[in-house]
């Protein structure tokens, strides 16, 4: 295997996902992730940039009401939505990123934007939809992002006095109980670079204003030609302690660990240690994978060149 194989691997979130009703619901998951990848991977082998590729997975995530962004992110507790996302280069080590935003219809390609500009890493809030807007994204109502699933978590979740994860709560299409909502993706394209980019509504009943680790440069977020391009999803407040996706990279620069080690030693060691639940997907520079999580499933999928998508929700991939 070598930098010339491409390779995308996507995620839509980790937690406590319990077995669906029926084998029906849950191929609904399986085939959104294998659609996903596919149109990631036709990017790749048309000689896109692994930016480009994490993009187009990243854009068709945060609109599939499946999945924690863009449409069918979850609300606050007061009824709105605040949604964060953040891209890095691995090239070049240039990013960008995007919190609190309310009105940005695909806050991946914002966070872009940003980085594309190179003035800033991270804008929040009115800026940043003031920013998004000056670049011709397109803007949308609050209630775009609105689904009447989501409404019900909320409700849910304000019943029981509680902040939830995701689809606490939730049933439809799989009963997801103390499921992470964050999505992400991560690529290899045939130049030998790497990207990430992640994108989330955040956690249903969350305090306004709240941010999390995904649009946190290092946090949840992280891309090194010279290591490799992590997104994380889970507990956002236990990834920002420990710096998750940078720990990935510095414990394989500076320790000399495998890919498959420093994903396993960040999700399996340093995240419990605080507290921390959920799980990341990660490529290195030779096109390498790791998907670990220390929850009971998480939502994830690969492709590489030449080969059919593969999808998993539990255990090993299909």
């Amino acid at each position: 295997m070598n930098a010339s194989s491409p390779v995308l691997v996507i995620h839509g979130g980790a937690g406590t996902i319990a077995p669906s009703r029926s084998v029906a619901e849950e191929l609904v998951y399986h085939a959104a992730l294998a659609d996903i990848l596919t149109a990631g991977a036709a990017c790749l082998e048309a000689g896109g940039s692994a930016l480009d590729a994490v993009g187009i997975a990243v854009d068709l995530l945060e609109e599939c009401p499946l999945f924690n962004a863009g449409h069918g992110a979850v609300f606050t507790s007061a009824g709105t939505h605040e949604l964060d996302a953040a891209v890095m280069d691995g090239a070049t080590l240039r990013a960008g990123a995007v919190a609190a935003v309310t009105r940005v219809r695909r806050p991946g390609r914002a966070a872009r934007a940003i980085m594309e500009a190179g003035e800033h890493v991270l804008l929040a809030g009115p800026g940043a939809e003031a920013f998004a807007r000056h670049q011709g994204l397109e803007m949308v109502e609050p209630d775009f992002f609105s689904t009447e699933a989501r409404r019900a978590q909320l409700v849910q979740a304000q019943a029981t006095g509680r902040i939830a994860l995701d689809h606490d709560g939730a049933s439809p299409p799989l009963d997801e109980a103390r499921k992470f909502g964050t999505v992400g993706a991560v690529a290899l394209d045939r130049h030998g670079h790497l990207a990430a980019l992640t994108s989330t509504g955040g956690m249903t009943n969350k305090r306004p204003g709240r941010i999390g680790d995904s649009p946190l440069i290092g946090a949840g977020t992280y891309a090194d030609d010279r290591t490799a391009a992590v997104s994380c999803t889970g507990t956002g407040e236990a990834f920002m302690r420990i710096a998750a996706a940078h720990d990935v990279c510095a414990r394989m620069a500076y320790g000399g660990r495998s890919l498959e080690d420093a994903a396993r030693a960040v999700v399996e060691g340093a995240l419990p240690s605080v507290g921390g639940r959920g799980g990341l997907i990660a490529v290195d520079a030779a096109g390498r994978i790791a998907m670990p999580f220390n929850t009971e499933g998480m939502y994830r999928g690969h492709v590489r060149m030449g080969e059919p998508p593969a999808t998993a929700i539990f255990g090993q991939a299909r």
